[in-house]
């Protein structure tokens, strides 16, 4: 499994948005020079976190990107599915059927079984964590991280 570049950058975007002060916002070229990443695809990010419901424009000359809602009500899992996807979800299998118009394995998966248990320890974990939480310094957000798995590992032992 690997994070795409677009999850990483929408995201990186997604928390320079958010960490910023000024009530127009950061524009294109400013998000662009802070991270190293073309205008170009920086407006096809902002875009994307835009039509998610993530973040809005601001208008005119000064204008730039400001988050939709404050940053608490903006869930990472959707953030990213939104940039990039599940892992596994329901045209998985379909997608995955090699030369053959059905997959040989459609009955019994052993694999498609072990891709819906990742999907939901992943989205365990991400449906847990807010745009707010990542907006700290990396010791604190590393802190609530370890938190979150510690509570997860402990609610299972239970069950």
């Amino acid at each position: 499994m690997k994070i795409t570049a677009q999850e990483e950058y929408g995201l990186r975007i997604l928390i320079r948005i958010a960490r910023c002060g000024d009530e127009n916002g950061l524009s294109i070229p400013q998000l662009s020079e802070a991270e190293g990443l073309t205008p170009h695809y920086v407006a096809k990010l902002t875009r994307q976190l835009r039509l998610g419901g993530f973040a809005k424009s601001t208008p005119g000359q000064k204008g730039g990107y400001i988050l939709s809602k404050p940053s608490c009500e903006i869930n990472i899992n959707q953030v990213l599915k939104t940039l990039g996807g599940a892992l596994f979800d329901k045209e998985f299998c379909a997608a995955h059927i090699g030369a053959l118009n059905l997959c040989t394995n459609s009955v019994d998966c052993s694999a498609r079984s072990l891709w819906k248990v990742i999907q939901f320890a992943v989205d365990q974990v991400l449906d847990k964590m807010t745009l707010a939480d990542l907006c700290g310094r990396e010791e604190s957000v590393k802190k609530l991280h370890e938190l979150l798995l510690a509570r997860n590992s402990y609610t299972e032992t239970l069950l």
